[in-house]
C-alpha cells in the first residue's frame, strides 16, 4: 500500500485534495499517469497544507464580505416600477435578473440572480421579502416594493 495525495475527485476513492492509501500498482499505473494523484511525500503533503490553509483564508473572506453585503441589503428596499393593469396586476412580470439589477443601480452592490431565491416571478404589485443566498452559510433578505408605473395618459 502506498498513500497518495488526490489532485482531482476520483469516484469511490475521494475528493480532490484528501491523501487516501491505495494499491502501489494502482497508484503507479492508473493515478499517477492520468494526473489524478501525486505522491505523498512530506514536501507534497507540505504544498497540500499550505494550498488548504490558503483555501481556508480565502472562504473566511469571502464569508465576511459576504456578511457585510447582506447586513447593507436587510435594510435596504428596493423599488422597482413595472407595468402594470386593473388590480395591480403587472403586464410582464419581475425576475430575479430585475432584482439584481435593481440591487446594482440602487446600492451599488453586485449580487448574481442565482442568488437571489425568487421561486416565480412576481406579478402582482406590492411589497415582498426575497431570500437572498449570499454564501454557503450567509444569507439574508431584501424587501421589493412592486410599484405601477405612472401612464402617461
Amino acid at each position: 500500500m502506498v498513500k497518495v495525495i488526490l489532485t482531482q475527485d476520483v469516484k469511490s476513492l475521494g475528493k480532490q485534495g484528501q491523501t487516501v492509501e491505495v494499491a502501489e500498482g494502482y497508484a503507479r499505473n492508473y493515478l499517477f499517469p492520468r494526473g489524478l494523484a501525486i505522491e505523498a511525500s512530506k514536501s507534497n503533503l507540505k504544498v497540500l497544507e499550505e494550498r488548504n490553509e490558503a483555501l481556508r483564508r480565502k472562504e473566511a473572506r469571502l464569508a465576511e464580505e459576504a456578511r457585510r453585503i447582506a447586513e447593507k441589503l436587510e435594510v435596504a428596499t428596493i423599488t422597482i416600477s413595472a407595468r402594470s393593469g386593473e388590480e395591480g396586476r403587472l403586464f410582464g412580470s419581475v425576475t430575479a435578473k430585475d432584482i439584481a439589477d435593481s440591487i446594482k443601480r440602487t446600492l451599488g452592490i453586485d449580487v448574481d440572480k442565482r442568488k437571489i431565491d425568487l421561486p416565480e416571478p412576481i406579478k402582482v404589485t406590492g411589497s415582498y421579502k426575497v431570500p437572498v443566498k449570499l454564501h454557503q452559510d450567509v444569507g439574508c433578505s431584501i424587501k421589493v416594493e412592486v410599484v405601477a408605473e405612472p401612464r402617461g395618459d
